[in-house]
């Protein structure tokens, strides 16, 4: 069962990453040959207005066919026909509805159960926390400068200073705001360097606006989330042995799955619906990313051509994401292996 869910998940959040594209080009007059779910043979397909729409045999991903890669065809209608910031903006659609959909389950999970705001529950003896004078009820409304809305915000900037360095918070009491200086230490039975505070157990319910705004914060949060894991595996404190391709995917869902069934239903689709929020998330902003393939490797073009007045020519552009996709098989391949190796 859990597979089967994986599987629908991953295919929507795909597919609703097409649909960016597929409504975008037809609003923008472009042809669209083909509107696929899955990848492969097809297994039925119907044309309906000049587009194929079709499932694959495989299904993990999508496509929207436009004829992008056919920089000969200049025929009426086609995509190279179209001025540059037509062209722009229907490659952009992609991971531009992948963070909507992030946006939307958010205001879902927000207004169903409600957020987690950085109040401060516990104050642990022998922190640097409690050293400074930190209580429980304390609102925290900045790390080192930067305003914060929840309280996950807080365990991802403890989560990123893996070198223990001196943080400042800035917190609120009594309509008072205050800055102190901590550090993060371990004492005996920790695995990690520790602030020593913990979150309130309770959630803060919201409104319909309110849910509408702590939706953006939240998206904001697993954007952050994806840059800071994009810095950590470039830097060299996350390696290829830590990345997930479909097949971990798959795994990680159904394991969610799994643990979540015996606390009910509610948990379960909470549960799911966070990972669904992780996986769009990174969707969107990976596929923004300036690698040759991928949508922000085609924008790069578009934005030369756009700059310059003149279209890159197409054949260098080929070569370029040709090697883009080589080297993208490549690593979809070793990641795939690591995959299947942690299975057994």
């Amino acid at each position: 069962m859990g597979i089967l869910i994986a599987i629908l998940l991953f295919s929507a959040i795909v597919i609703f990453h097409e649909l960016g594209h597929f409504l975008l080009a037809k609003a923008n007059g472009i042809r669209v040959d083909e509107f696929s779910l899955g990848l492969g043979p097809t297994l039925v397909g119907k044309e309906f207005k000049g587009t194929k729409f079709s499932i694959k045999l495989l299904p993990f991903g999508g496509a929207c066919m436009m004829g992008e890669d056919d920089a000969d065809d200049m025929s009426e209608g086609s995509f190279n026909s179209k001025s540059v910031w037509a062209r722009i903006s229907v490659i952009v659609a992609g991971p531009v509805f992948n963070l909507i959909l992030a946006w939307i389950l958010c205001v879902i999970m927000v207004a169903w159960v409600g957020y987690r705001a950085p109040i401060v529950g516990e104050v642990s003896e022998g922190y640097s926390a409690k050293e400074q004078g930190m209580r429980s009820g304390d609102v925290i409304t900045k790390i080192d400068g930067k305003r914060i809305h929840l309280w996950n915000e807080i365990a991802l900037s403890n989560l990123m200073n893996s070198n223990g360095e001196k943080t400042e918070i800035t917190y609120l009491r009594d309509g008072k705001e205050t800055s102190v200086i901590l550090e993060p230490r371990a004492l005996e039975g920790d695995i990690n360097k520790r602030l020593g505070i913990t979150s309130t157990a309770e959630l803060t319910k919201a409104g319909v606006t309110g849910s509408l705004q702590y939706g953006v914060y939240t998206v904001k949060y697993w954007i952050d989330y994806t840059m800071d894991c994009l810095k950590m595996l470039v830097g060299g404190k996350m390696g290829i042995k830590d990345m997930s391709g479909p097949v971990g995917i798959v795994d990680a869902v159904d394991e969610t799955y799994q643990s979540s069934k015996a606390a009910g239903l509610k948990i379960v689709v909470l549960n799911l619906m966070n990972f669904a929020i992780l996986l769009t998330a990174n969707l969107g902003i990976m596929n923004l990313l300036p690698i040759p393939a991928l949508d922000g490797g085609r924008l790069v073009f578009l934005l030369v051509e756009a700059v310059r007045r003149k279209r890159v020519p197409p054949e260098k552009e080929g070569m370029v994401h040709f090697a883009g996709f080589a080297l993208l098989l490549v690593l979809m391949v070793v990641v795939m292996y690591n995959d299947i190796m942690k299975l057994f």
